[in-house]
């Protein structure tokens, strides 16, 4: 009984010092053995490992890949056109030892605010040099890989590594959308009062060349018809003649007979002249055989 009562405390005690000296490392995490605050040991593979009972404590750190959103920040780039920048950074604890005396035991939340302190002064930085173009434009990863470079650079010193930086949103602040809008809105006049005046101007070439075009037709087409009727004319004198020639008297005849039909063609017509005038030779009956 004395024996069982000595061997079941004393077996309890080694089962505790020995699971107190073995610790399991995941494949997601890396982990450091401290004593009395220093480093000692540094475990970055899966698996067992062994440590001091009581002696040696283990930190653990995510070997994952981490997210960090900068808040919404004002920047000012080279042209003095304000703007409202969100940045979204990747980034991964590659260096535990580095990252445990950069930090302390405020680990990955202090991390994380001094990792944001760097990306916000680099995309400062870094934006007051370029002009607002560059950051609006669709084609800015050539931007956003050297934000990423300096802030790869700067975060050396905790132990980490910046694997990406990604402006989400380039806005302009909400006081400056109505006089930006405004002036667009001017400039968007002014192109389209160009326009209306280019267009107005080759309209009035259009419309003259044509009016041109008008004249000289109708000209040449007033040239012709009278050099037709001219010649209409004298072929018509000439037929006159020829008919006159051949029979005098028939064509007189003929003649006077036109005359009469325009004369008297009205009802109302009157006509005072004396009786033995000669418009009225081929009237009298001794005139018509």
């Amino acid at each position: 009984m004395v024996n069982a009562r000595i061997l079941i405390p004393a077996a309890a005690v080694v089962v505790a010092l020995g699971l107190s000296s073995v610790f399991f490392v995941d494949e997601r995490e890396k982990a450091l053995v401290l004593q009395f605050g220093g480093v000692v040991a540094v475990k970055e593979s899966a698996g067992l490992a062994f440590k001091v009972p009581f002696i040696q404590t283990v930190v653990r750190y995510d070997d994952r890949i981490l997210s960090l959103f900068t808040p919404p920040l004002e920047v000012t780039p080279a042209d003095d056109r304000r703007l409202v920048v969100d940045a979204f950074a990747r980034w991964r604890i590659v260096d535990v030892v580095k990252f445990r005396q950069a930090v302390g035991t405020q680990g990955v939340q202090l991390a994380q605010s001094r990792l944001e302190s760097i990306i916000v002064k680099v995309i400062r930085d870094t934006m007051g040099t370029v002009p607002s173009t560059s950051v609006l434009s669709n084609d800015r990863t050539a931007l956003m890989n050297h934000i990423r470079d300096l802030a790869k650079a700067e975060a050396e010193a905790l132990g980490v590594d910046v694997i990406d930086v990604r402006l989400t949103r380039t806005d302009l602040p909400e006081q400056n959308l109505s006089a930006t809008y405004a002036r667009m809105r001017a400039e968007r006049e002014r192109e389209a009062a160009d326009e209306i005046a280019r267009g107005g101007e080759a309209a009035q070439r259009v419309r003259a060349s044509a009016d041109r075009t008008v004249i000289e037709l109708t000209s040449e087409a007033r040239k012709q018809a009278e050099i037709i009727r001219g010649e209409a004319d004298a072929e018509r004198n000439a037929i006159y003649a020829d008919a006159f020639g051949r029979d005098p008297e028939f064509f007189a005849f003929t003649r006077s007979l036109t005359s009469y039909e325009r004369a008297l063609q009205a009802d109302t017509s009157s006509i005072v002249m004396q009786p033995d005038s000669v418009f009225f030779d081929y009237l009298r009956s001794d005139k018509v055989e």
